[in-house]
């Protein structure tokens, strides 16, 4: 029945990888089980049969479908099934779409799909890792256009030893997560979140990462040549030279004035005048030629492109003027919103995010539902990207994947300088919100994250910054590279190579490419470029605008107290039902995270109210001695004495004969329900219960 079936198999890092074809869903164009350890992905390519009409891009769709039975779980949701990916499936998805792409023909306008299902997981094994291998080899072994096969892999770092693929929980302590995708002999994709780790040293770790790839690469070249279909034929976009040379003879000069420009507003509106102008010129004479019509707005990109490209490859001249190595103008300041937590504004160029931080307890968390061992987290980084920051006009429709995408990354890179929650007690949430955009948004909210962080109090180990490293490639030989590229050298270059960090080191990396990879001369220099910038951004912006975390928080900002009680002293402090808790947050105002642990936080934004409840708690918890003085109240009169509430929540007697020095006839005659009254403890009988007095206090 499975005559086609076929088991490969070899090793990475020690564990078997094992890949089947032929026997799972046939009908795809592509398909294989991909098993690393225990871990099992199942991957499926398919691709329409016929083109896209009317589209000006590539339609590739990565769809990285975590299935909750593969750890076990069954859904938390009403319906019991798996809803919309979680942030770390989006993510997996991103970082499988980035190295496959480029290798796509740039002018295929057929739909293809990628869908990666995780159907068991080993935390041993990184079902990411997995998915992208078997994307590799489903789309090598297909008839789909693509000039494949990548490899990826993670490597890790504990106590300055690089670890390849490491498991959960040697990531736990690892000091490095750094994804590396290759193709044969470039490297295509590069994503990382460390612990300020050197420059010098994250470098080595992506070469090693490229050495472990090529071994992934000739195995999947085996498997291509053994299995690999024939790639199917498709429309290719052929412009007619003489159109070309046509349109350039006519706009050329147009085109090198329009685009010189700093301003992205001038520039575009300069550029849709020559548009309108090519149009005006060239419909006419292909008027009996329809489709010369609608190459003519792709001749004019082309041209766009063939200058901007020429300038920074033979005259060092961008379109701004700046140097190659030059940052645009920077501003940063703190404190623009009055009655926020915190809030940092940075702006480069036309460039510009506004980033805003709310503290809350440590309830307030994010849990997390997925296939992921992580549970929680505390620090959360959310991203927004409204249409006009770019100025169009549409609607919003909440954040798709880039703004996701980007929210992680900017997330991932302030991650290792946020203190611990024993040293600082908080959730955090920070909020960018991109008020302009021309270039390179992610890491202006890197650079706003620590102004707001800085500027609310928050005891961060270092200040963070990011910018971002661009490319024109020509071949191996002819290429250069220039700091802070703005939106039209992203859109007409080969590289948007980001990276955050430290004065000591990189807490993040993230690395977007449109050719087929970088050799490492490249990487090398990019890190190198990055760095400087992003010391310059430290020194001269950043910590010239705020140069330390402030001291106290913002007086809006809630307050926190902690104890610690023994663990068998929680269930009083909840009480029956939660009484005793939601008495305390009642009476005090605030609020109190109860954790496993015995560990207590009160918060409320009366610091002296937060206090009086963590009293109020030690009360609760803490026996009645013999001898000890207490004010209470009383609430309940009987004729031998009055009950008298005092501590928290616990009640003893004081008989007639204790409440005054005096003889009393009745005690209705000196003390009444709710009077308050010091009381001392004379007596704790063997079953607990306490004798007052009045007198002796």
């Amino acid at each position: 029945m499975f005559e086609k079936h076929r088991v490969f198999e070899t090793q990475i890092a020690g564990r078997k990888l094992e890949v089947q074809t032929g026997k799972l869903s046939q009908l795809a164009n592509g398909s294989c089980l991909v098993k690393y350890g225990d871990t099992v992905v199942h991957v499926a390519v398919t691709a329409s049969k016929t083109p896209r009409e009317g589209i000006d891009f590539f339609p590739l769709s990565v769809d990285f479908e975590e299935r909750l039975y593969s750890v076990g779980k069954i859904p938390g949701s009403f319906s019991k099934r798996e809803g919309k990916p979680s942030e770390k499936a989006i993510l997996a998805s991103r970082v499988i779409d980035r190295p496959i792409r480029p290798l796509f023909p740039k002018d295929l306008k057929n739909d293809v799909s990628v869908s990666c299902t995780v159907m068991s997981v080993d935390n041993n094994c990184s079902p990411e890792i997995t998915a992208m291998i078997g994307t590799s080899v489903a789309l090598s072994i297909s008839d789909i256009p693509w000039n494949g096969p990548i490899s990826g892999c993670q490597i890790g770092m504990i106590n300055n030893k690089f670890i390849v693929n490491p498991s959960f929980e040697e990531l736990q302590k690892s000091d490095l997560c750094l994804t590396v995708a290759s193709t044969g002999d470039l490297v295509s994709m590069i994503e990382a979140g460390a612990n300020q780790v050197p420059d010098n040293i994250m470098y080595d770790a992506i070469v090693l990462a490229h050495e472990e790839n090529k071994k992934v690469i000739n195995f999947i070249e085996n498997i291509k040549l053994e299995i690999g279909k024939d790639k199917f034929d498709y429309e290719k976009l052929e412009i007619p030279e003489e159109l070309l040379n046509n349109i350039e003879e006519y706009i050329k000069s147009d085109l090198e004035l329009g685009l010189y420009t700093p301003d992205k507003n001038t520039r575009d509106e300069n550029i849709n005048k020559i548009y309108e102008k090519a149009h005006a010129k060239f419909d006419e004479i292909y008027i009996d030629n329809p489709e010369n019509i609608k190459i003519i707005d792709e001749c004019v990109y082309k041209l766009q492109k063939k200058i901007v490209r020429n300038w920074l490859l033979k005259e060092q001249k961008r379109v701004d003027g700046r140097k190659l190595d030059e940052i645009r103008e920077l501003h940063a300041e703190v404190d623009l919103l009055p009655r926020v937590h915190g809030s940092g504004l940075f702006t480069r160029g036309q460039t510009q995010v506004l980033t805003v931080l709310t503290l809350g307890p440590i309830s307030d968390g994010q849990i997390l539902d997925g296939i992921d061992p992580e549970e929680s987290k505390r620090y959360m980084h959310h991203y927004n990207f409204p249409s006009y920051s770019v100025g169009e006009t549409k609607p919003s429709r909440g954040p798709g994947r880039r703004e996701i995408g980007h929210g992680a990354l900017a997330e991932r890179a302030l991650v290792p300088v946020i203190p611990t929650e024993q040293e600082f007690p908080y959730s955090l949430r920070l909020v960018s919100e991109v008020l302009s955009s021309n270039g390179s948004t992610s890491q202006g909210s890197v650079c706003g994250s620590t102004l707001a962080l800085m500027a609310g109090g928050v005891p961060i180990k270092a200040p963070v910054a990011g910018i971002s490293c661009g490319l024109v490639f020509e071949n191996k030989n002819n290429w250069i590279t220039m700091v802070d590229i703005q939106g039209i050298e992203d859109f007409f270059g080969d590289m948007d190579f980001k990276v955050a960090g430290t004065h000591t080191g990189i807490t993040a990396i993230q690395m977007d490419i449109k050719i087929n990879g970088l050799t490492l001369e490249i990487i090398k220099e990019a890190l190198e470029k990055t760095k400087v910038a992003r010391i310059n951004i430290l020194n001269n912006v950043i910590l010239k605008a705020i140069d330390r975390p402030r001291k106290n928080l913002s007086e809006y900002a809630p307050k926190v107290v902690s104890i610690k009680i023994p663990v068998d002293k929680i269930r009083e402090v909840i009480g029956t039902g939660g009484k005793t808790v939601q008495k305390i947050c009642t009476d005090f105002d605030v609020k109190v995270d109860i954790e496993e642990s015995g560990d207590i936080y009160v918060l409320g934004v009366d610091i002296s109210k937060c206090y009086q409840a963590l009293d109020y708690i030690k009360d609760v918890i803490t026996e009645p001695q013999v001898g000890q003085i207490y004010m209470g109240k009383v609430s309940r009169i009987m004729e031998f004495g009055a009950f008298i509430e005092f501590g928290a929540g616990k009640e003893g007697l004081c008989h007639i004969s204790h409440v005054d020095h005096r003889r009393i006839g009745r005690i209705s005659d000196v003390l009444e329900i709710g009077q308050p009254v010091k009381v001392r403890i004379i007596e704790i009988d063997p079953k607990g219960r306490i004798n007052l007095s009045i007198k002796e206090a």
